[in-house]
């Protein structure tokens, strides 16, 4: 007893040592348009100790000692700041500072040990030099993922990453402004995620984590998450046109609707901001079918304060989607001369999407820099797909046409309380929250998967019903520094699932329910031994759902399998131009059942283990104040992709990538001159269990040219600029094709861009 009470006797002197020191405060802007700066890094010059601003721009600094200190803010794209302050001791000084833009330079970037878990090195430098041309590059936004197109255009894109092939979304998780992109039991695929409802010219921003280490990300975070951030504010107004080989068109424009003034604020009124944007996309594309692709997207945004700490973003969007295309066309079919290599089997495919977003955030900060974040989505949302994989394999006759079709409600919520604290030298910040999410389909236009004939008959229904899934989640996470260099954060997740199939196959239609839980356990630790190195390694498990339909006939047995992963890295600037983030990496998968949307069967999908490396490098090559910059990037990633309790030689997993990487080079200059030339890689891969079938390699090259003036911008853009004849998507398919006595395995692709080239104009207002 007289020991405890001696160890609370020193715990209460060491405390009330810190009464009595001072604390610092400050929020970060864009002095452009008077934005909050999310990111920046705010050093304590001489004590080594350093934060990152939250998303209100704000930081803290508690248990100063009474003095004159200088604070170094340096973000990437904008010019470093050193400020000059002095802290009284019972007091808190606040501050307010702007940053001005300035060319990216790498020798500003830090590794911070304030917030190790939220930096976004790798993602803050690629939004500032890498030209976003189309909804696609959005994706290639994050280091090692794939895209593949393999419907026109129109339907969302086939995703590699971290040796998966992810369909369209299954291990992938997605948002744009913390709304999911992802749709659960999806007519398609599960986690089908269709990013074309963003029009690129409006995004600010991604992060982006690799491997299930974050308390607030649940489903589908196996492979990673990435979350797209849409500009807040529009610095200008533009109308933007391009047009470009294979009928190609393409206008844009954004409109400030309340103006600098409204923007700055002043004395008497907070600052505000309001647009709305457009686009609309017209091609035929390269096909030998014309594909008649259009695109239409409409959206506007608000963001203002509503209180002393308060702010509120309203988002709303609109976007409709209608193509045909030519499908998976088989090798066979083009060696023997039947069709062309970019050619179609059935011209009838096709497609027809839409989607209704609204979305309500609101922040709060709370004088001692608590923060409270709530956020409010509904979407409305239609698909319909018409697909031929095996031609004539099913029905000689009619053709294996099949249509998938939903309409969708999706509604949510997402909250947090972040509160940070100090006890000793120890700051410990902790975060609550919970997530809701809601999927109907069903009404006038059930889930259905039917067999038809040229896009206009119905000739059998296979899946025809209505769903009803519920997402619930309760997380915790807390992150303690204990030092200046180490930094621990550990996080427990709970997620509950109800799922309920109403199938209108059988009259009178049947009902079933089914329930289930799963528990996701981070630990994540990070030791920074300076602003230039920084050792990591990251712990978690993560899951993804499985569809409905597989839930149901389950009674919700093995339809939540775990993902256990681990990331050994580091982060390293061994000169003051060069940036390095490498990891080794692990990721084991339980026991799954997967609905394949097309066939509308289930399937085991068995256990399997990944392994392998990832490897991003950011180099500037010149390093001039005025005149010209060049940068050059590469992301070299391998894997080992295997199922487990499979035989040896019999255990790979279909069409995973094993190598690929993205790389290039980008520059910029004062005189309005930037551009990139770009490549990715992908190697060969096998595209069934044993091998005997591979899914060949490619090596493509893009490039873009900008030339930027004041009130105007010029742009090239050219996609495979070596006119590399190369397969975008392949499978091993079993097909019959019309007259032939047997089917055939082989691998079916869609052929990949050719030299595409594109020209653009801009004009600012």
């Amino acid at each position: 007893m007289k020991t405890i009470l001696s160890i609370l006797c020193c715990l209460c002197i060491s405390l009330s040592a810190y009464a009595h020191l001072g604390n610092l405060t400050g929020t970060v802007y864009d002095q452009t348009n008077n934005r909050p700066l999310q990111g920046v890094t705010v050093r304590l010059t001489g004590l080594n100790r350093a934060t990152i601003t939250n998303e209100a721009g704000q930081y803290r600094f508690d248990n100063l000692v009474a003095s004159a200190y200088k604070l170094e803010l340096s973000h990437v794209g904008f010019a470093t700041q050193i400020v000059d302050v002095t802290v009284q001791n019972d007091q808190t000084t606040t501050l307010r500072t702007g940053m001005n833009v300035a060319p990216v330079a790498l020798s500003e970037v830090v590794i911070s040990s304030g917030r190790p878990h939220d930096q976004q090195l790798i993602s803050n430098l690629d939004i500032k030099l890498r030209p976003i041309t189309n909804s696609q590059e959005v994706l290639r936004l994050v280091p090692g993922l794939f895209i593949g197109q393999h419907a026109g255009g129109g339907k969302a894109e086939q995703l590699f990453l971290r040796g998966f092939d992810l369909d369209h979304g299954t291990d992938i998780g997605l948002t744009v402004d913390g709304m999911p992109v992802n749709m659960v039991s999806h007519a398609h695929g599960q986690g089908y995620a269709d990013l074309h409802f963003v029009i690129p010219e409006l995004i600010e921003g991604v992060d982006f984590k690799k491997g299930p280490y974050r308390a607030d990300k649940g489903n589908f975070v196996t492979a990673g998450w990435a979350d797209f951030r849409t500009r807040t504010t529009l610095d200008r107004s533009f109308v933007k046109l391009e047009g470009g080989q294979f009928d190609t068109f393409r206008a844009v424009a954004g409109v400030d609707l309340l103006g600098k003034a409204r923007r700055s604020g002043s004395n008497d009124r907070r600052p505000q901001s309001a647009y709305l944007a457009s686009e609309y996309s017209f091609s035929n594309a390269y096909f030998d079918s014309p594909q008649r692709f259009n695109r239409f997207n409409l959206m506007g945004k608000y963001h203002g304060h509503i209180g002393a700490g308060t702010t509120l973003t309203l988002t709303g969007s609109t976007f409709w989607s209608r193509w045909n295309h030519s499908g998976q066309i088989p090798d066979r079919a083009v060696a023997s001369g039947q069709i062309g290599f970019f050619g179609a089997i059935d011209p009838t495919e096709g497609g027809e999407t839409d989607r209704t977003n609204l979305n309500a955030q609101f922040l709060t900060v709370t004088p001692g820099n608590n923060v409270f974040k709530n956020s409010f989505f509904y979407s409305n949302y239609g698909f319909e797909l018409y697909s031929n994989f095996t031609f004539f394999a099913r029905d000689s006759v009619n053709g294996d046409q099949i249509r998938q079709r939903e309409r969708r409600n999706l509604f949510g919520y997402t909250g947090s309380y972040t509160h940070e604290t100090y006890l000793g030298k120890i700051r410990l910040t902790t975060t609550v929250g919970a997530q809701y999410r809601h999927d109907l389909t069903g009404g006038r236009v059930p889930t259905e998967l039917s067999y038809t004939r040229n896009r206009t008959e119905t000739l059998e229904r296979v899946q025809y019903g209505d769903i009803d899934e519920l997402n619930a989640a309760l997380y915790a996470d807390e992150q303690i520094q204990f030092s200046d260099r180490l930094t621990l954060n550990a996080g427990l997740r709970v997620d509950y699932f109800r799922n309920i199939y109403t199938d209108r196959l059988p009259q009178p239609a049947t009902v079933g329910r089914a329930r289930q839980a799963i528990v996701s356990p981070k630990l994540n630790l990070y030791y920074t031994a300076n602003p230039r190195l920084q050792l990591y390694l990251n712990t978690g498990k993560g899951f993804h759902s499985n569809d409905t339909r597989v839930v149901v006939p389950q009674g919700g047995r093995e339809i939540l399998p775990g993902a256990y992963g681990a990331d050994a890295g580091v982060i390293f600037k061994p000169v003051p131009r060069l940036l390095v983030n490498a990891a080794a990496w692990y990721l084991w998968l339980d026991q799954e059942f997967v609905y394949v949307g097309d066939e509308g069967v289930v399937e085991p999908g068995g256990r399997s283990r990944r392994q392998g490396v990832d490897v991003s490098v950011r180099y500037q090559i010149t390093n001039r104040t005025n005149g010209a910059n060049l940068y050059a990037d590469l992301d070299l990633n391998t894997a080992r992709p295997r199922a487990v309790g499979v035989e040896s030689g019999q255990n790979y997993l279909p069409l995973a990538p094993v190598l690929t990487s993205i790389g290039g080079l980008s520059l910029q200059t004062e005189s309005g001159f930037s551009g990139s030339l770009r490549y990715r890689y992908m190697a060969d891969r096998p595209a069934n269990e044993d091998y005997s079938i591979v899914a060949k390699g490619y090596f493509v090259t893009d490039l873009q040219a900008n030339y930027t003036r004041k009130n105007y911008s010029l742009g090239l853009s050219v996609q495979n600029l070596l006119n590399t004849r190369w397969k975008e998507t392949q499978f091993a398919t079993e097909s019959r094709l019309l007259n032939e006595a047997a089917p055939v395995n082989e691998i079916h692709f869609t052929p990949g861009t050719p030299f595409f080239a594109r020209l653009s104009l801009t004009l600012f207002f």
